[in-house]
């Protein structure tokens, strides 16, 4: 049995939120998912809330102080992501693209994500088609299919999810298990310029 690492990126601004409940429902459906596969894992969340100012100072400085490298490492380090963001007009909150802006460029490559987004009406659904996936498009992280919207008329009472939702919540589940447990544990993206050819040797196949 293999140990897969989920890393969860919260970004709502109450406590509680809507935000961090939907990050909880999709963290326990992604740990049954895996733990049907043969899988155990371990999960670490990143509340954004809480390095609101880490992430500003960041901006300005250009270095991270050490509870937001912490929260990077932990983001960067992971096998598999689930990234949750509120919808403000039309697009995800400025906490959640400034986390994702402060990131190397080439930290997420390669690294299976499950999108997820709420706000107040099923109008703002389409945000995760036409801002979240092209944000991770362009880190080069491979997002799941099924991305996962939650509006207010989307929670029952108590907490719950109406049935909609919840096939929602395993279906996305499901696609990121399984992209988590088809790679190898720890497994990282190889950097193509980690390890130079020496001009030298570039002249010398080339007979210079």
């Amino acid at each position: 049995m293999a140990t897969r690492t989920l890393a969860v990126v919260s970004a709502g601004l109450s406590n509680p939120s809507s935000t961090r409940l939907l990050a909880d429902r999709l963290t326990s459906a992604v740990v049954a998912a895996l733990r049907s596969r043969g899988d155990d894992a371990t999960v670490e969340t990143v509340e954004l809330r809480e390095h609101a100012r880490d992430l500003a100072d960041n901006l300005l400085t250009g270095f991270p102080n050490s509870s937001l490298r912490g929260a990077i490492d932990t983001v960067t380090g992971a096998d598999g992501l689930i990234a949750v963001t509120p919808i403000f007009s039309a697009s995800y909150s400025g906490l959640f693209k400034t986390f994702f802006d402060v990131l190397d460029k080439d930290a997420l490559t390669g690294k299976p994500v499950l999108l997820a987004a709420t706000a107040g009406t099923a109008r703002h659904s389409l945000a995760l088609d036409h801002a979240l996936r092209p944000l991770f498009a362009y880190l080069r992280a491979v997002a799941v299919p099924t991305g996962v919207f939650a509006a207010s008329e989307d929670w029952a009472g108590g907490g719950g999810v109406d049935s909609a939702l919840a096939d929602r919540i395993e279906r996305a589940a499901g696609e990121l298990a399984d992209l988590v447990a088809g790679r190898p544990a720890g497994a990282r993206p190889v950097d193509p310029f980690a390890d130079p050819t020496p001009f030298e040797e570039l002249l010398r196949r080339t007979g210079g």
